[in-house]
């Protein structure tokens, strides 16, 4: 909200009001959900305008308290994952044989303190203070190690009215036979996932959008997830080609026992009307001929 000479502009949730600055009264009413322009918007985007305006007073926008931005979905994908190096062996001092690190970053090139206010990592009870809480970016645990288990992990937000989001990882450190003959030192293991915010509140609308980049330069991941998403993409549509045929092949053949099934239920309806016939000329006969005898 803002003056310019004599005229008041108004600014809220990207519709801008020019009013020139008389004695004018304007309102919102939040139960309608009707603005200061008279568009339609739901109760909780709706802010309360209740205000004179005058020479020299700035009418105040007061925020609903709790209210959500309605019809508004706002998705953050994000990584998570763990890389893993091999020492060559066991450790003398507590037989440990990796050293490794879990993580959770964003998939784009973004800032994600904006909007999260910490994660916390549960690890295995074996570790001294298994519960590890970070506030900043990167959000990571490094540690050492000689097993694979199930790493918890709970990412809270600025807005504590949205609930916190729990993913689950399991570590991994030893290379598959594969990438042993390939010689990678060094074992990824990562998996995409999205943070799908639906009707965010006010606030936390503000936190999601306003976000900066993690690094100037180019910002890339152990995987391709583009590539893999084609790759996932293109097998999906190849099974439920494949499941289609299939389907059609199935009806085909159901069809045709139909048509057998049908065509045997007929002769067999046949034969027991001619059975029946039969049996009642043979059972009219003897009466004819005693008659006869007669």
């Amino acid at each position: 909200m803002r003056t310019r000479g004599n005229s008041l502009v108004v600014t809220f949730m990207g519709y801008s009001i020019n009013k020139r600055l008389r004695s004018l009264r304007f309102s919102c009413d939040c139960r309608l959900g009707t603005n200061i322009v008279g568009r339609k918007l739901s109760s909780t985007v709706c802010c309360c305008v209740m205000a004179v305006v005058m020479p020299g007073i700035i009418p105040e926008i007061v925020q609903e308290p709790g209210g959500r931005v309605k019809g508004l979905t706002i998705v953050k994908p994000i990584v998570y994952g763990n890389v893993a190096r091999y020492f060559g062996k066991k450790r003398e001092e507590d037989g440990h044989t990796h050293q490794w690190t879990v993580y959770l970053k964003p998939y784009k090139n973004e800032d994600m303190s904006s909007y999260v206010k910490k994660v916390h990592f549960k690890l295995h009870e074996s570790y001294p203070n298994q519960n590890r809480v970070v506030t900043k970016p990167p959000y990571e645990v490094t540690e050492t190690g000689w097993g694979e288990f199930e790493i918890v992990i709970k990412i809270y937000f600025m807005d504590t009215t949205e609930r916190p989001v729990t993913v689950y990882h399991i570590l991994k450190l030893f290379q598959s036979e594969t990438n042993i003959m390939l010689g990678k030192k060094q074992l990824v293991s990562e998996s995409y996932d999205e943070l799908i915010f639906s009707e965010p509140t006010v606030m936390m609308h503000q936190h999601l959008t306003n976000t900066r980049p993690l690094t100037v330069g180019p910002y890339k991941h152990e995987f391709d997830f583009e590539e893999k998403k084609e790759k996932t993409l293109h097998a999906i549509l190849s099974a439920k080609s494949k499941i289609r045929l299939e389907v059609a092949d199935l009806k085909e053949r159901l069809k045709v026992a139909r048509e057998t099934i049908d065509k045997y239920k007929a002769e067999i309806a046949k034969l027991e009307s001619q059975d029946d016939a039969d049996t009642g000329a043979g059972a009219a006969a003897p009466s004819a001929a005693f008659l006869t005898g007669l």
